[in-house]
């Protein structure tokens, strides 16, 4: 293990050269029904003595909504694979139960279905992205459910719709056909699963003018012949046609577990070896991104079909005394600082990474909400930056050059840059986002800011005095942002000083 001695940065950002739009879709959300995500966290029942509207608690749906969500990801995940979407509709005391098999063998009453969760959509003002059910569905079964939510007129399912109290359909822009059909989705093998999405697809139709964007299961981390096997599905190596439009996405997934899967870490507990190795599993994204986007590349050099991360964030063991298969875990400002530095990633991929959505919203794996029975509510560290990063929805990226920095942090023969950053413009303002990663040491950054003139500056800090700071009932300001103060106006940009382990933004009126 070795580091080299901290150094100044300069960050050359051209404000007059405009990139690739920075979709608000990179922001989404994920809400499965998995441990006490739904019942518990989004979903109350309407006898519950806390504030809900029909049974959605109002409280979680005014932090969100503070969030601006752009899309909301249901019911999974795995549960997707075995959730069959007729024993969630109708009046709740006719609804069928379920076993959660996936997660805490739990029953599952199904009092949260459709209707519920585009309620909730409706509430949080959010755009719907349901995931079917190929691993153990039927085609007419997914057929019928895209008829159900989006047709209208005298259809078998908008009748059924319309009896169950809905009589106009609603929109749905996103598609999921499936989840992990590589493992709990089916444990398919690539061409097979290629087959059943071009099969599925066929028969989610677009009613009226509502319009799906179908989004195939995609790979695990870095399996890039997974990708390849469904580009090939629809294009070819090569040529110039569009690629067929079975699906316009093709997702992967990318979990944050520096250690072994059966003993993945403390949350909270964890020492500087660890810290670093978290970040160092973090920065990895940008390698994965960029070898999808290779191969997708090379089947469709017009980037028409999208690259979706619908499941990403850190992966700690549960926090003792909870059930291990509610991944019930907290968010310290570590994890923080590893969704910071993921959007700096995505915001440069953002000509072919058209969505990504954390895993999860609330009460479980990286939460930006944390809650209990009696009405605790919690905001997490990594609440704070979805918020702080607002300003980056669908605004115009433009370059951000690292000219000066400080040295790499090696580890495990692996090293990490310590200073990460991004910018976007939108209505004459900018907003850049910086996130130092050392633990131990100030950054001293001048911004050299090109090609417009700034005419106020503004900036705001996250941090604590340690990385395990988190967010608790008791304490539930340790990690809250601040005006950032350090800035200095001086030839041709600003002077910033962050301090150790801190996310920061800077916003410009220009």
């Amino acid at each position: 293990m070795s580091t080299e001695p901290t150094s100044a940065a300069r960050i050359v950002i051209d404000l007059d050269v405009p990139g690739p739009t920075i979709s608000r879709h990179l922001y989404g959300h994920f809400a499965e029904h998995l441990g006490r995500c739904i019942y518990e966290g989004f979903y109350v029942g309407e006898s519950s003595e806390l504030p809900n509207e029909a049974g959605i608690r109002l409280d979680v749906v005014e932090a969100l909504r503070a969030l601006d969500i752009p899309n909301l990801r249901w019911p999974g995940g795995c549960f997707a694979d075995e959730y069959h979407w007729m024993d969630g509709i109708g009046p709740k005391s006719e609804r069928p139960g379920m076993i959660n098999t996936h997660w805490g063998n739990v029953e599952e009453n199904n009092h949260f279905g459709t209707h519920e969760f585009m309620a909730l959509c409706e509430l949080l003002g959010a755009e719907p992205y349901v995931n079917g059910n190929i691993g153990s569905g039927t085609v007419k079964e997914m057929s019928d459910w895209v008829e159900y939510l989006t047709r209208d007129g005298d259809s078998p399912m908008g009748r059924l719709r319309k009896a169950n109290g809905r009589d106009e359909p609603w929109k749905i822009p996103f598609w999921g056909l499936g989840n992990e059909a590589w493992g709990c989705g089916g444990n398919l093998r690539a061409d097979a699963y290629a087959d059943l999405a071009r099969q599925f697809s066929t028969f989610c139709r677009d009613h009226g003018d509502n319009k799906l964007y179908k989004i195939a299961a995609g790979a695990a981390d870095d399996d890039l012949a997974w990708t390849e096997t469904l580009m090939k599905a629809i294009s070819c190596l090569g040529c110039k046609r569009d690629p067929k439009g079975f699906f316009q996405g093709i997702s992967f997934h990318y979990y944050t577990v520096p250690g072994p899967w059966e003993h993945k870490g403390s949350a909270t507990e964890f020492d500087i070896d660890d810290y670093y190795r978290t970040m160092i599993k973090a920065a990895d994204i940008d390698r994965v991104i960029a070898g999808h986007s290779a191969v997708m590349d090379a089947y469709d050099p017009q980037r028409k079909v999208g690259l979706v991360l619908d499941e990403w964030g850190t992966w700690w063991d549960v926090e003792p005394g909870t059930n291990p298969g509610f991944l019930y875990q907290q968010n310290a400002l570590r994890d923080a600082l590893v969704a910071g530095l993921h959007f700096d990633i995505f915001h440069r991929h953002a000509e072919r990474l058209v969505m990504a959505n954390i895993a999860q919203t609330v009460n479980v794996l990286q939460a930006m909400l944390l809650t209990d029975s009696s009405g605790g509510l919690v905001l997490t560290p990594t609440y704070h930056v979805f918020e702080m990063n607002k300003g980056h929805h669908d605004a115009t990226s433009v370059p951000v050059h690292l000219v000066d920095r400080p040295a790499p942090y090696t580890i495990d023969g692996q090293s990490l840059e310590l200073l990460s950053a991004s910018a976007s413009m939108k209505d004459n303002r900018a907003l850049i986002s910086l996130t130092n990663l050392d633990p131990s040491s100030p950054a001293d950054i001048t911004l050299d800011l090109r090609g417009a003139t700034i005419n106020s500056h503004s900036g705001r800090l996250l941090t604590a005095p340690k990385p395990q700071a988190h967010n608790t009932s008791t304490d539930p300001s340790a990690v809250t942002p601040v005006p950032l103060t350090t800035i200095t106006p001086v030839a041709g940009g600003l002077q910033v000083t962050l301090p150790p382990h801190s996310f920061a933004t800077v916003a410009l009126d220009l």
